[in-house]
């Protein structure tokens, strides 16, 4: 068969399967030995938070590892392919996020010396706030990680023929081993060797692509006349799906939410050793963010000049848009034994280090919220157990969710639209409590509701009611150059929505006939604007019911739980800092206890505190 032609592709070698399986025993073997290496130090911050001793460059690598999951090894590539190098404007996106997250985030919680993100909300606002942000954290955890087994599950059941349910409990297991054994040190360490895999991954796909057409310059060009490379498309309007604006805008505030308040997150920053190393982590994670997305998108394009001739999905030779990769990789690569293990190990090695971040932050967020309130005399070794119980039973709950993953359509789009509808009123909770200190638990419970039912109704309404093409822009395909066709059941050139799975003429005349009103309008809004408009409600909402209940009591806040003007590019305030803060919290406390005057609502403005002495005040 010529390739880029369609048809049947080779299945797995022997080789193939040596390198795929050893990458999950390689993996699996870092959990055992940070077990054994730590075994003296088998303590609940040891397990949770490395001991709070970690380097920023091996936590930087695992935060890009994290979220650079089997959906990004088999999405991004797809979705550039399907809908052109737009994606690519994501790393302003990464840039934009690791600047906030560093600046303003790292510092307040690395000073509170927090295990759990949302006890900022309970020191903020009070319990109720808390267990309801937690609550969110863990159901948006779990159906993420779900879709994170599926995807690249149903890419290796497509081109290696294992059993799909098989594949997925083994994810959960070997995931679940490394958690329960080595903790957070073994997470880190473990996506340390997975973000390596990944690459090479990528490069791997480039440079026999690369090889085949002629260069990369044809590869290119090829892309330039099919309208792949024209990525900057200005065009405010809100509803269209990739533009600029939605990507550099709408992206920015959703990967803040991601990487600002996602216990899977914080828990890897605030393992550092010093706020220096901290900070420096995140401004070392742009730049494995930048790599990441770059060879992502371009193995899409390369995807696209082999196959611009004949679209392997119209084609039938695939099932679902998420399989193209996989197909390539057995197409182009299977003359190389062991490389497309390799890949394969990539896409897996993916979902193996955001799977077991997504499993040690539950448990983190679980003991912190739920155990350590209820049992508070609790023994290290008994928190030890319950750690490690909670793994397995995060890692099975998991797996569960995997199968409601796998009624959803497009992944990629699908993973990020659930950070969207509930990360973003959370992060906007996070905002009024840090910058405006007249904000009180109604106003911010208030706001946090509202802003969850905005998100979800648009949301879900997009999910039932997809945007139509021309708010997607899918680009032109072709099938001309086919040798045959498997199963082709619709003519169009253009025919991703990013909605459906089948595009013959019935299926787009069913789904799209009977439409309401707001399909077209409200539910086309662009799915990187929903973190966005869920965080500006909640604000909004909660200093406007916060005003009409009166603002604040008179009840002694911390000031350490506000951003400072120091916080901001001071990576060095060190143990100075911290002296700083308990000395003004003493003296504001002192103050209020002799009587001092309630601030009120009337000094309700924008709050960065800066003073040495500020009387604070909660609900």
């Amino acid at each position: 068969m010529t390739m880029g032609t369609g048809g049947p592709v080779a299945s797995f070698s022997v080789w193939d399967y040596v390198v795929f399986v050893g990458t999950v025993l390689g993996a699996a073997g870092i959990g055992l030995f940070q077990a054994i290496r730590g075994r003296k130090n088998n303590n609940s911050g040891e397990f949770l938070l490395g001991g709070r001793q970690m380097t920023a460059v091996p936590v930087a690598m695992s935060l890009t590892a994290s979220f650079m999951s089997g959906i990004t090894v088999i999405g991004t590539p797809a979705e550039a392919y399907r809908f052109g190098a737009d994606y690519w404007i994501f790393a302003i996106s990464y840039a934009i996020m690791s600047i906030i997250t560093a600046e303003i985030f790292v510092p307040l919680f690395y000073r509170l010396g927090i295990t759990s993100t949302y006890e900022y909300l309970e020191m903020r606002f009070n319990k109720l706030i808390r267990v309801i942000g937690t609550s969110m954290y863990i159901t948006q955890t779990a159906l993420y990680t779900g879709m994170v087994i599926y995807a690249p599950a149903l890419a290796l059941n497509q081109i290696t023929g294992m059993n799909l349910w098989g594949v997925l409990v083994a994810t959960g297991v070997v995931c679940i081993l490394y958690c329960t054994l080595g903790g957070l040190k073994a997470v880190i360490w473990t996506d340390v060797f997975q973000m390596v895999i990944m690459l090479a991954g990528f490069v791997a796909v480039i440079a026999r692509g690369a090889v085949i057409q002629g260069g990369l310059g044809k590869i290119w060009d090829d892309c330039y006349q099919g309208g792949r490379l024209s990525a900057f498309d200005f065009d405010p309007d809100p509803l269209k799906r990739h533009t600029f604006w939605t990507i550099v805008v709408g992206g920015s505030v959703m990967w803040v939410s991601i990487y600002s308040i996602n216990q899977s997150q914080v828990q890897r920053y605030i393992s550092c050793k010093t706020l220096t190393q901290a900070k420096l982590s995140l401004y070392g994670n742009i730049i494995g963010l930048w790599l990441t997305v770059s060879l992502a998108v371009f193995s899409g394009l390369t995807m696209y000049s082999i196959y611009k001739d004949c679209d392997p999905f119209t084609n039938g030779d695939v099932g679902a848009v998420d399989q193209l990769l996989p197909y390539l990789v057995m197409d182009i690569l299977a003359a190389y034994p062991g490389v497309p293990g390799l890949f394969v190990s990539a896409a897996y090695s993916g979902t193996l280090s955001t799977v077991s971040s997504s499993i040690n932050a539950l448990v983190a967020v679980t003991v912190e919220d739920f155990v350590r309130p209820v049992w508070k005399n609790l023994t290290e070794k008994q928190v030890s157990w319950i750690n490690m119980g909670l793994s397995i039973f995060f890692g099975f709950l998991c797996i569960g969710m995997a199968a409601i993953a796998s009624l959803m359509g497009s992944i990629l789009q699908a993973a990020l639209s659930i950070f969207g509808m509930i990360s973003g009123p959370l992060l906007g909770l996070y905002v009024l409590g840090m910058f405006w200190r007249t904000a009180n638990s109604t106003g911010g419970l208030t706001g946090l509701i509202v802003g969850l039912v905005i998100t979800l109704w648009v949301g879900i309404g997009a999910q039932i009611y997809p945007p139509l093409a021309d708010k997607t822009n899918p680009l032109p395909i072709s099938v001309a150059g086919c040798n045959r066709t498997q199963d082709l059941n619709y003519t169009t050139l253009a025919p991703w929505t990013g909605a459906l799975l089948r595009y013959d003429s019935l299926s787009l005349f069913c789904c799209y006939s009977d439409r309401p009103a707001l399909a077209d309008s409200w539910y086309s809004l662009s799915y990187l604007y929903f973190c966005l408009l869920g965080s500006l409600v909640t604000v909004i909402v909660g200093l406007v019911v916060s005003a009409i209940t009166g603002g604040c009591k008179q009840e002694n806040l911390r000031l350490d739980l506000f951003v400072r003007r120091r916080d901001l590019f001071c990576a060095g305030c060190g143990k100075d800092s911290e002296a700083l803060d308990s000395e003004i919290n003493e003296k504001a406390g002192s103050e209020l206890k002799n009587g001092s005057n309630n601030a009120g609502f009337k000094d309700s403005q924008f709050n960065i505190v800066d003073k040495d002495v500020e009387k604070v005040t909660k609900m």
